[in-house]
């Protein structure tokens, strides 16, 4: 019994070291979690036209890497799938670019064109702390995007989603 304080201070030094050892420091990851959200869209490039979007995304765990996908709907509806690269900005925070398609269809144009193209998105997702709300901004840049005459189409939109 005459050793136990000795004992009790050799385990304590040595958990101390261990820590002191093993200790790593913090790196901000990828906002985690998946969400769906509705917000305005806002096509820029044939008159301006007003919408709404119905926005995904599916976070992938352990990898900056989500899959998304927005439902622009103005005059005529567009759906742009993409896939994106997510690089966190700090804990609630991700900046993103996506790539991936415009797909329409119809004789108007939706707030990114009028004709299947290739798009880049890139834009942002906040977590609320403590909640389950998601605000998010992005733009779609549209290339080739209208049957008469090409040119690019950009929307922009925004809005709150809520994680799964």
């Amino acid at each position: 019994m005459k050793y136990l304080p000795y004992l009790v201070a050799a385990l304590a030094t040595s958990s101390t070291v261990s820590l002191v050892i093993n200790t790593q420091p913090a790196q901000a990851q990828v906002a985690y979690g998946s969400y769906v959200g509705i917000g305005p869209t806002i096509g820029l490039t044939d008159g301006i036209q007003v919408g709404g979007v119905l926005a995904f995304r599916y976070k992938l765990l352990e990898s900056p890497i989500s899959f998304r996908a927005q439902a622009l709907v103005g005059q005529n509806t567009a759906v742009v799938p993409t896939v994106s690269y997510d690089l966190p900005l700090n804990w609630q925070t991700d900046a993103y670019l996506g790539a991936g398609l415009v797909l329409t269809g119809g004789n108007s144009a939706s707030p990114v064109g009028d004709k299947i193209s290739f798009a880049l998105q890139p834009g942002i997702d906040y977590v609320v702390p403590n909640s389950n709300t998601v605000l998010f901004g992005n733009a779609v840049i549209a290339f080739d995007a209208y049957r008469d005459g090409g040119g690019a189409a950009v929307a922009v939109q925004g809005g709150v989603g809520l994680r799964f």
